[in-house]
């Protein structure tokens, strides 16, 4: 399983970003009940954090409270395609170092990962639109 341990101090920022930024494209995409929105995302955490023990990696990531800088954007449509992009990367990012992971688990060639599952680890954080790790 991959955990916090598995990330550098910049791309658990990354990964803990991830989110609240789904949570706010949602959030703003529509006027009104922004307030129940953000309660209710509030409460997705606090439920995440109840069922501590399914996921080692969600438990690290709900246990850190959910930060956003909201205010730097000019609309709406800015957060959607940044919050996008952000998701993008996170996502990338996790699955990268599962792929590693899953890849060193067994020694090749005197190799932790052999080329051949490296390739594979680029194609899939190419085709996540992400770079690699």
């Amino acid at each position: 399983m991959t955990t916090k341990a598995a990330f550098s101090p910049e791309e658990w920022k990354v990964v803990l970003e991830g989110p609240p930024a789904a949570g706010m494209i949602v959030i703003t995409a529509a006027r009104g009940g922004m307030f129940r929105e953000t309660v209710a995302m509030s409460k997705a955490y606090a439920e995440a954090r109840a069922e501590h023990g399914d996921s080692e990696l969600l438990d690290e990531i709900v246990t850190a409270r959910p930060q956003m800088d909201h205010t730097r954007y000019r609309s709406a449509e800015e957060l959607r395609d940044d919050g996008l992009r952000h998701l993008r990367d996170a996502v990338a990012l996790v699955d990268s170092k599962a792929a590693n992971k899953v890849a060193a688990a067994h020694r090749e060639g005197g190799q932790s990962v052999s080329p051949a599952e490296a390739e594979a680890i680029q194609q899939i954080t190419a085709a996540l639109g992400a770079a690699g790790p």
